[in-house]
């Protein structure tokens, strides 16, 4: 998966011309950087999916079209049963994690369109993790849904506060698990 663009490639990818694609960067539409000592430009992934979201290019030609799922949770077996249903479906891609620390690590690599993220993990707790993800400007269009199977209705009122966009209550039927998803990331 490429992660870095030349205006070339970028323009390809959008199917407009590199003089489109240089003028949105010149003028600061497309964020980017030159490289050192060059006048040569640079869009990063992200900068280039947010420049295609912000005008309405389909992403297909720069994705496998699947949307891309993180699952967090300490549990193993939940992990394999959500992994497993993701899979069957055809939709999804998916990436793991067992806690916080993992969980940051990839988000920042993976960049996923959605975290299932269980509420009580071994370092941390799922709304330190909403905070921490919120936070950052990257990450404004990640969408997170909470399972857990013990959270009373203030704290998931917080989570919801938070940041996160949908409960999900342990244990859940398969069709309420891919119907969150596919009502989070609106497919």
């Amino acid at each position: 998966m490429k992660d870095l663009f030349t205006t070339g490639e970028a323009a390809e990818v959008c199917r407009v011309s590199q003089q489109t694609i240089i003028r949105c960067f010149d003028s600061g539409r497309l964020e980017g950087f030159r490289v050192p000592g060059s006048k040569f430009r640079r869009i990063p992934r992200q900068s280039l999916i947010k420049f295609m979201r912000d005008n309405n290019i389909p992403l297909d030609t720069l994705e496998s079209g699947k949307r891309k799922v993180l699952i967090v949770d300490d549990d193993a077996e939940i992990v394999e049963l959500i992994a497993d249903v993701l899979a069957r479906d055809g939709r999804f891609e998916t990436k793991t994690a067992s806690c916080g620390y993992e969980a940051g690590i990839a988000t920042e690599k993976f960049r996923p369109d959605l975290i299932l993220l269980d509420y009580m993990l071994p370092d941390v707790n799922g709304n330190v993790v909403c905070q921490t993800i919120r936070k950052n400007p990257e990450f404004e269009s990640i969408k997170i849904i909470i399972v857990s199977g013990v959270v009373k209705q203030d704290e998931i009122d917080q989570l919801l506060k938070s940041g996160a966009e949908d409960f999900l209550k342990k244990p859940f039927s398969v069709t309420e698990l891919t119907d969150k998803i596919t009502a989070a990331l609106k497919i």
